[in-house]
């Protein structure tokens, strides 16, 4: 029993040595909190007014509170008594674990910070890569999201991405449309593209300025292929293309 009350008292009188540690830890870990609140705010008012990319203020941000509450970390441990140089120790050791297993995504990773700081197209272009086609609806750290044409959403890691061929296609705002249009031999090939040239001046979402072209593609016995070039902007392009190919089935057929 004796032995037991000494263990007893032993560890009360320990634990109330270790109070006032306990309590400078947890008002640490309270004004550590605050803070690195206080300062992610400040820090996004100030990326706002500079007009910075969101995607990449956001990135600036997560990084720089990241690094803060491991700071408090560390500092919290170091007042409790835990030695921080072998914390650190730890911590490094299990980062070149994670970094060994996680090879792919860190080249995501790496990916990403590329795509934020060169910006090779933003949230909202349409882009072509990796075989896919689509609107860019968020550009994420690891990977980059985009809504094809069939409005799938699509996920492309951003390793591959940053490395790979990238066709922007909104990126100057203007786009150019090529249609192929194909009809039968006619007689009056210059009224066809008289008629078709008028309807496509006429339509408000085709640009006369650059002036749209009606180009003879390919002659052949019996039809005659058409390359009509005409300049919309970027969200005109679907509805424009499909104009042009109604009004040339329409002129042709009344010819």
């Amino acid at each position: 029993m004796k032995k037991l009350d000494t263990l007893l008292t032993h560890y009360v009188e320990n634990t109330i040595e270790y109070i006032p540690q306990i309590v400078t830890a947890l008002f640490i870990l309270a004004l550590g909190l605050w803070l690195i609140r206080a300062i992610k705010k400040f820090t996004h008012k100030i990326l706002s007014r500079r007009k910075i990319d969101p995607t990449f203020a956001s990135f600036i941000s997560d990084v720089l509170i990241w690094g803060l509450r491991v700071l408090l970390f560390v500092i919290i441990a170091s007042k409790l008594g835990i030695q921080t140089s072998s914390f650190v120790a730890i911590i490094g050791a299990m980062s070149l674990a994670i970094g060994l297993s996680l090879q792919g995504s860190l080249s995501n990773f790496a990916g990403g910070v590329l795509i934020i700081l060169f910006k090779p197209f933003r949230i909202g272009d349409i882009i072509e890569a990796q075989g896919e086609s689509g609107k860019v609806i968020n550009i994420h750290i690891f990977s980059t999201q985009i809504v094809n044409y069939q409005n799938n959403v699509i996920y492309i890691p951003n390793g591959v991405l940053s490395n790979g061929k990238i066709k922007n296609i909104s990126q100057n705002n203007l786009l150019r449309a090529e249609v192929l249009v194909q009809t039968n031999l006619l007689k009056n090939t210059s009224e066809f593209i008289e008629k078709l040239q008028t309807e496509l001046e006429k339509y408000d979402k085709i640009l006369l300025q650059p002036k749209p072209r009606i180009l003879i593609k390919e002659l052949l016995d019996t039809k005659i292929t058409y390359n009509v070039q005409v300049w919309v902007e970027n969200d005109n392009y679907n509805i424009a293309t499909s104009y042009i190919l109604l009004k040339a089935r329409e002129i042709s057929n009344s010819l």
